[in-house]
């Protein structure tokens, strides 16, 4: 059996054991998706990336991302952490590469203290009730911010966005029974509060329905909640606007991560989200699932 070697990096942070811990597993292109989906919730991390080898003209390289309970086309932490271990291990090059996933094809911009990524196409969904999602998290109808009705907005993957005022975003406790049925087409809900003056937001994810009770950091939120800030006049009409999102210290992980959208007509038309990367840990998964074998070592094509 051939052993796959994995990565620990922290993601959304310029220091270990803060941010969003990835794990990063080489090599496994020989693996089914079911073996996948086993060794994410082993490492039971918030998700596990898998870099193969692209499948699409144009990419520099393909990711797979699983939480501990399903598959994901796009996250933001493990693309910002995959792009910056195979930049580090000289896979890729640093600069602008191309990351193929679920999501489609998405320019990445690497470098040594960490990486950018565009998110998906943009997209709004519907209204929301306000006094039902608040319920969920164990706030009243009081603590919702009225200046922007709860709704669905997306760039890679689809969250829940509920505006509450800024001393209750730590006072939010989740329901997991309740959010899975409110957001069971969704990624998760995102309960936040935004400073327009400072441009800074304090958010938390809750991801019950995809596995993951509470996220450290959440890219693909960050870039979602761009569309949605747009689409509620939060943010500027046209052209491009950038924020600051705070996340994770509720949980012992604080993170920082740096979002930009840009607009046209008042609807969101491109996002990003950068952050850091810090390395953690390295080692070798000695077995593998359902006794699958490692086969061969492909990998994305050395710049």
């Amino acid at each position: 059996m051939t052993n796959l070697r994995y990565d620990i990096v922290d993601v959304f942070t310029d220091r270990p054991y803060a941010g969003n811990p990835l794990a990063v597993v080489h090599g496994a292109d020989g693996l089914a998706t079911e073996a996948l989906q086993a060794i994410a919730a082993e490492f039971h991390l918030s998700e596990t990336a898998f870099p193969l080898p692209p499948t699409r003209s144009g990419a520099d390289y393909r990711v797979r991302i699983f939480t501990p309970a399903v598959e994901l086309p796009f996250a933001g932490h493990p693309s910002v952490g995959t792009a910056w271990v195979l930049a580090r291990d000289g896979v890729i090059g640093t600069g602008e590469v191309v990351q193929e996933c679920g999501a489609g094809l998405l320019p990445v911009q690497v470098d040594g203290a960490g990486a950018r990524v565009s998110g998906g196409t943009p997209e709004v969904g519907d209204d929301l009730d306000a006094a039902a999602l608040a319920a969920a998290v164990g706030l009243d109808l009081d603590d919702v911010d009225g200046a922007a009705a709860p709704g669905i907005a997306a760039a890679g993957v689809p969250y829940a966005f509920l505006p509450v005022r800024a001393d209750a975003v730590a006072r939010a406790v989740p329901d997991p029974i309740t959010l899975r049925a409110l957001t069971a087409d969704l990624t998760g809900l995102v309960v936040f509060s935004i400073d327009q003056a400072a441009e800074q937001v304090h958010l938390r994810m809750f991801g019950a329905g995809v596995g993951v009770d509470e996220d450290p950091a959440t890219g693909s939120a960050a870039v979602a909640l761009g569309v949605y800030l747009v689409d509620r006049g939060l943010l500027a009409p046209d052209g491009e606007s950038a924020f600051t999102v705070a996340q994770g210290a509720e949980i012992g992980r604080p993170s920082t991560l740096e979002a930009l959208v840009r607009a046209r007509g008042g609807a969101a038309v491109q996002t990003s989200v950068r952050g850091g990367v810090a390395a953690v840990a390295g080692g070798e998964l000695v077995a593998l699932p359902g006794g699958e074998q490692g086969r061969g070592g492909h990998r994305a094509q050395r710049k």
